[in-house]
């Protein structure tokens, strides 16, 4: 249901929940884009905005973009690149709990949260990124 648009091994994907509730989201804010600094003020939390709203800077990398039954436009998610020299050997799932969010993700108001599930690449994986 959310696969990164990518012939490789994906960075970044979505669990249903994540999925289901990014179609909800795009119907009330039009196409939709993730970030994820790692801040002070985020923490690690992957923060969803409508596309465009958040000025991606020239050090942020592109993990891939995300595809979703039911949204034409592909959702990218970003992550700066300081928290990406941390988080390069791993891969990344985007899933939803529960709770109270950081009132700038788009989330926020449907009292859920979006947070990031990880684990590390397998060697084979690893190798499949690095020769792309």
């Amino acid at each position: 249901m959310g696969q990164p648009d990518a012939a490789v091994t994906p960075r970044v994907a979505l669990t249903p929940a994540a999925a289901a509730l990014l179609v909800t989201l795009t119907e009330l804010h039009g196409p939709l884009m993730f970030h994820q600094s790692g801040g002070c003020c985020d923490g690690s939390a992957p923060m969803c905005y409508p596309d465009g709203d958040f000025k991606i800077g020239g050090s942020d990398v592109h993990l891939g973009d995300l595809r979703v039954d039911g949204i034409e436009k592909p959702i990218g998610f970003w992550m700066s690149g300081s928290q990406y020299e941390y988080w390069k050997h791993t891969h990344l799932t985007v899933d939803v709990v529960k709770g109270r969010g950081s009132g700038f993700s788009v989330e926020a108001p449907e009292g859920v949260r979006f947070l990031i599930r990880s684990r590390l690449f397998t060697d084979d994986e690893w190798r499949d990124l690095n020769e792309s």
